[in-house]
């Protein structure tokens, strides 16, 4: 159940502190007073979307923070999304909202994503109000809640993964027969598309990295070479000669022609031999830096145009049929197989109708089980809701969950919900032929059926904690009673809390929780009490009064009370 709700600078409300119990709780207050802040609250919860407006002037932030304790059933649903209570068994869910629009959410202290804290939420309490007592008049919304009332999840789970493939599958035949209308264009493009990529040969996605590291030692590999050819013509011996070791041995043996003419001719021409052979081991150790007079059998600028070609034309591709060469392969495949899907567009569309039509088989069987669960608990949720319409004093009024076949051209039409249109119809007077609940009912009854089928749908879902807000609009006082004899039945199995404008509904309350504003420091502040028997007393009879609160209102407030 819900234990406390803790309200933080949002709008009048300061600081709202607020202790529930079990059973059937209600909360009253004078026009303003800040009822609408719970609601406003729990809806932020519920992931409602955190309007800046909502922060009490003059802060810069605003919370919400409830704890729930005693978790039941609901345990189930929270551990399918990882949410488990702490060591005491309770669970705070906390939301923020900051003045410059952020908005956070937590769970137990983590931080968590705002959808993560609405799926925890929706687990642990069903919020009923105005706005949702408008879904009424909204018929697309009438076979949510009989699936919810019927548990029919399971099966309409079942039914919908079948009709996603029959969506897909219908989709891959829409788009082959387009491509077959196409088909003459398409075929010559494909081919072309396919041959291109065939011809560059691919056969490793990563080649472009490769060749690029490669291109890189080459291009190394080409400066070195030129060094070292240089070394090498420079200084070793050579056919052509003008290489230094050519010119040192001419010099050598001229100098040997000068011996007895020059002093230290024969030693001169010696020690130039000896530079010689020097020269032609520099040049020598130069040529072993590349080891060999060509690369692999191949000259390097040849083998490095060779790769900048390759490069060049794997980059045409790429900008053509993908970002990298894996795409390339993968878009090559893709058009194969839309080539021959094509070529053999009557067979393949032969074979896919055939899975359709299996499909359409398989998605039938699973919408008749849906359509025949949705047809029992029709009858028991509308047994159930006259039965409650008829304590409500609205005994002539018949209430039927009608499920019928949907049609489109004479066929049955598979929606993403199965096969069914869901209809609730009322007849409010004797006589009269059913008719949809969306044209006829006025808003008291409205209010009524809302709380009959939210009745229904609790007892079913054995629902943790269940919030009204102003269910007792446009009724009189006799069926405000009946309301609370009502919401005080169906807090047995749940905690019912109710805000209220109603003597009538306050009075069969477990507990009476007052809202009050007051003016704190020169500005409107609310806040909110438990009151005790007497003070109920008083709050009823402002409630039941006009400007004046007279003794006979005392009195008749006393009775209520006294009945309860």
């Amino acid at each position: 159940m819900l234990r406390a709700l803790s309200i933080e600078n949002i709008a009048v409300a300061k600081a709202l502190d607020i202790e529930f119990g079990s059973g059937f709780t209600v909360l009253t207050g004078e026009t303003g007073a800040g009822k609408s802040i719970i609601i406003d609250s729990i809806s932020l919860l519920l992931g409602a979307k955190g309007q800046r407006d909502l922060i009490r002037h003059g802060e810069t932030s605003a919370c919400v923070t409830a704890i729930f304790s005693d978790i039941g059933a609901e345990g189930r649903e929270l551990s399918a999304i990882d949410v488990y209570p702490d060591e005491n068994g309770e669970l705070t869910l906390k939301r923020t909202l900051s003045a410059d629009g952020r908005s956070g959410a937590k769970i137990n202290g983590k931080s968590v994503p705002l959808s993560q804290l609405r799926r925890c939420t929706e687990a642990l309490l069903a919020l009923h109000g105005q706005e949702e007592t408008a879904t009424l008049y909204d018929p697309h919304a009438y076979v949510r809640v009989l699936d919810d009332y019927g548990e029919s999840q399971i099966l309409v789970h079942a039914y919908s993964g079948i009709y996603s493939e029959m969506v897909k599958k219908r989709s891959e035949i829409a788009q082959l027969r387009q491509s077959m209308e196409e088909r003459s264009m398409m075929i010559d493009i494909l081919k072309y598309q396919i041959s291109e990529i065939d011809k560059a040969r691919i056969a490793d996605a990563e080649e472009e990295e490769k060749l690029e590291k490669l291109r890189q030692k080459l291009r190394d590999r080409e400066q070195i070479a030129k060094n070292v050819n240089l070394v090498h013509r420079a200084l070793a011996p050579s056919d052509k000669g003008a290489s230094a070791a050519y010119l040192l041995e001419r010099a050598a043996a001229a100098l040997g022609q000068l011996d007895g003419i020059m002093d230290g001719a024969s030693e001169a021409a010696a020690q130039l031999m000896e530079y010689r052979i020097e020269l032609i081991d520099i040049a020598e150790r130069a040529r072993d830096v590349i080891g060999l007079d060509e690369l692999d059998g191949e000259d390097p600028d040849r083998q490095l145009d060779r790769i900048e070609s390759r490069l060049s034309l794997l980059s045409r591709l790429k900008k053509k049929y993908g970002g990298n060469l894996e795409e390339v392969l993968s878009f090559r495949e893709k058009a194969a197989k839309k080539l021959s899907d094509i070529e053999m567009g009557e067979s393949r569309l032969e074979e896919l109708e055939g899975e359709y039509k299996h499909l359409v088989k398989k998605g039938k069987e699973a919408a008749d089980a849906l359509s025949a669960h949705r047809r029992e608990a029709a009858v028991r949720l509308g047994d159930e809701v006259m039965d409650t319409l008829r304590f409500l004093d609205m005994p002539k009024v018949r209430f039927y969950v009608e499920v019928r076949p949907l049609r489109e051209n004479g066929k049955e039409r598979f929606t993403s919900l199965g096969t069914d249109e869901v209809d609730f119809t009322v007849v409010t007077n004797p006589g009269d032929v059913p008719q949809s609940l969306s044209k006829t009912a006025s808003g008291g009854e409205m209010s009524r059926i809302m709380l009959a089928l939210k009745s229904a749908q609790a007892k079913k879902a054995g629902a943790g904690t269940v919030i009204f807000d102003e269910i007792d609009t446009g009724v009189s006082g006799g069926t405000a009673e009946r309301i609370g004899i009502k919401l005080r039945d169906l807090s047995r199995g749940a905690q019912v809390i109710c805000v209220t404008h109603s003597a009538q509904v306050a009075a069969h309350a477990h507990q009476h929780l007052l809202i009050e504003k007051k003016e704190v420091d020169g500005r409107a502040q609310s806040g909110v009490r438990l009151l005790a028997k007497e003070e109920r007393v008083a709050e009823l009879a402002r409630i039941i009064g006009g400007i004046e609160v007279t003794e006979n209102q005392y009195t008749a407030a006393r009775e209520l009370l006294k009945n309860i």
